[in-house]
């Protein structure tokens, strides 16, 4: 599929297309069957690099992961209350040398009950199908049917999809910029893609997770039919005019 964006952009990755599907792809990555420290943001990142990525219920890498994808609430007696919090030693003790980040916590929250608040805030979907599947969008062909295309941006970028996405709306409630794990973005735009007017999806911000990207690169997740939304309005818009052209000299 070509994407008068990613030229306008000039985007260094390509922008990944999540599909929903019940076909198996013929290859890609995926993680192995009930693999718990696999992480769905790197595979973001290889399929924003060319690669292609899939996974179902028994492949999401962790529990984050899962939750992202849209198999549902994964985190089961998971302590993520503690993982995000201030730690759970007991569990560190029971994972042996892969506790030592349980052990102490990440501290992205307060407190275990600031994480339950934000846990019970999650728009936990089921996706109805076997496979989500990551593809370059330049890779995208005709059968393919794209619920989420994700972006990968600098500032400026990601300055002009903010601005691109409030273009023909005359609003600035166009996006969001809720914190989840570094896929779990996904889990909001699907939320989105069910709304009449959705919103994009801003993300990436997973500190322990960030190391996969860039330092000055964020994610910029939409609904399909808004992906289309801007790729109509490209024509006519500010990426036409010598303000865009200015800040693309310095890229």
């Amino acid at each position: 599929m070509e994407s008068k964006l990613t030229s306008a952009l000039r985007l260094k990755w390509q922008p990944v297309a999540v599909i929903l599907t019940d076909e198996k792809p013929a290859a890609g990555l995926h993680f192995k069957e009930g693999a718990m420290f696999g992480c769905v943001g790197s595979m973001l990142v290889a399929a924003g690099k060319g690669r292609t990525a899939y996974f179902d219920r028994r492949t999401s890498g962790c529990p984050g992961g899962g939750t992202g994808l849209g198999f549902g609430d994964c985190y089961g007696s998971f302590p993520i209350d503690g993982l995000l919090s201030t730690g759970n030693k007991e569990m560190a003790a029971m994972m042996g040398p892969a506790g030592a980040v349980m052990a102490e916590g990440e501290r992205f929250y307060k407190d275990p009950e600031t994480v339950r608040k934000w846990v019970a805030s999650l728009p936990f979907t089921d996706v109805p199908t076997e496979y989500v599947v990551f593809k370059p969008l330049d890779q995208v062909a005709g059968q393919d049917k794209p619920t989420l295309v994700i972006f990968f941006a600098n500032a400026d970028q990601l300055s002009a999809l903010v601005v691109l996405a409030n273009y023909n709306r005359g609003t600035n409630q166009s996006i969001i910029a809720p914190f989840g794990a570094s896929c779990q973005s996904i889990l909001f735009g699907y939320a989105e893609a069910e709304k009449e007017q959705p919103r994009a999806v801003i993300g990436f911000f997973d500190i322990s997770q960030r190391s996969h990207v860039d330092r000055e690169t964020l994610s910029f997740t939409v609904p399909f039919k808004m992906f289309q939304e801007m790729e109509a309005n490209i024509e006519g818009s500010f990426l036409e005019t010598h303000a865009w052209q200015k800040l693309q000299e310095r890229q």
